[in-house]
C-alpha cells in the first residue's frame, strides 16, 4: 500500500490557515501544528485592546475552521526544533516532550515578532500587539491608568497618567491610537468624577517623515501641523494630526529623532 505523504504546517495564522485549506483537495495528508488552539484575526487586536471587542469576537477554533478537511489533523503544541537532514519536527505537545514527527513536506509559518532593533530590553516597557494576550495585558493597563489618575491627586502625575505614546505609525500604531481617543473622547468620557478622560494625550513616534508611509501617506481630511501646545517631549517632535473625524482629532504624530526609535517586526521562531 503506498503510503500518502506528510505535509506539516507549523503555525495556525493566515499563511498556515491559507495552505492547509489549499490542500483540501490534494492527495497529501496535512498536520497543522500550531502553540495555540485557535486562530486570531490580528488586524483587530487593537479593538481588544481598546476594549471595543471581546477577545472571543476574534478568535476562533482552529479545529472548527479545518473540521470538514478530512485530510487534515491539527495537534496543539510547541514546535521546539526542526531537523532538516532526518525530515522531523520536534515538539512538546502536553506532557510530551521532544515527540519527534515525521514529515514529507514542510510549510514554517510562524508569522512574525517585535523587533526592538538590538534594545530587546525595551520589551519590558513597550509591549506589542500581536496576540490576544498582548492585547488584554494592554487593555488592562489602559484602564488602570485611567483608575490611577482618578485617585492621584498631584496634577502633573495625572497628566502623566493619562499620556499614551505608540512607537510606530503604520496602520496598527494609527488605528490604536485612533481607538484610544474613541474611548477617552465616549466610553469613559462620563464615568470618572475627578479627570476628564477626554484630556488624555496621544503621542504616535514614527521614525519616519510622516504616518502610514506604507499606504503613501497622503490621506485627504489628515493635515499635520506644529502642536503649539504640546507638552515638552524632548526625544519627539510632536505634531498634531488634524481630522474632519473627532477620533483623531487628539492624535499626535511623531517624528522621532533617533534611528533607533521606532519597533519593527522579525520573523517568528519556529
Amino acid at each position: 500500500m503506498t503510503k500518502i505523504p506528510l505535509v506539516v504546517i507549523i503555525g495556525g495564522g493566515f499563511g498556515g490557515l491559507a495552505a492547509a485549506k489549499e490542500l483540501k483537495n490534494s492527495p497529501l495528508n496535512v498536520l497543522l501544528i500550531d502553540r495555540s488552539n485557535h486562530h486570531v484575526f490580528q488586524p483587530l487586536l487593537y479593538q481588544v485592546a481598546t476594549s471595543v471587542l471581546a477577545p472571543g469576537q476574534i478568535a476562533s477554533p482552529i479545529r472548527a475552521l479545518l473540521a470538514a478537511q478530512t485530510n487534515t489533523s491539527v495537534m496543539l503544541g510547541n514546535v521546539t526544533g526542526i531537523s532538516t537532514a532526518s525530515k522531523q519536527v520536534i515538539v512538546d505537545a502536553n506532557d510530551k516532550i521532544g515527540l519527534k514527527i515525521s514529515y514529507d513536506y514542510l510549510i514554517i509559518a510562524t508569522g512574525a515578532t517585535h523587533s526592538y532593533f538590538g534594545h530587546d530590553e525595551f520589551a519590558a516597557f513597550a509591549p506589542g500587539l500581536k496576540n490576544l494576550s498582548d492585547a488584554e495585558s494592554l487593555r488592562d493597563h489602559i484602564l488602570e491608568a485611567f483608575e490611577k489618575a482618578e485617585i492621584e491627586d498631584d496634577q502633573d502625575r495625572q497628566r502623566e497618567l493619562m499620556t499614551f505614546v505608540l512607537v510606530g505609525a503604520g496602520p496598527t500604531g494609527v488605528e490604536m491610537a485612533s481607538a484610544i481617543a474613541v474611548m477617552a473622547r465616549t466610553t469613559l468620557c462620563k464615568d470618572f468624577r475627578r479627570i476628564d478622560p477626554r484630556s488624555a494625550y496621544i503621542v504616535l513616534a514614527e521614525m519616519g517623515s510622516r504616518p502610514l508611509a506604507s499606504a503613501g501617506g497622503n490621506f485627504r481630511g489628515i493635515r499635520k501641523r506644529k502642536a503649539a501646545s504640546a507638552r515638552d517631549l524632548p526625544p519627539v517632535d510632536v505634531s498634531k494630526a488634524e481630522a474632519r473625524r473627532d477620533d483623531l482629532e487628539h492624535v499626535c504624530v511623531g517624528a522621532a529623532t533617533g534611528d533607533r526609535a521606532c519597533r519593527a517586526i522579525s520573523p517568528s521562531p519556529p
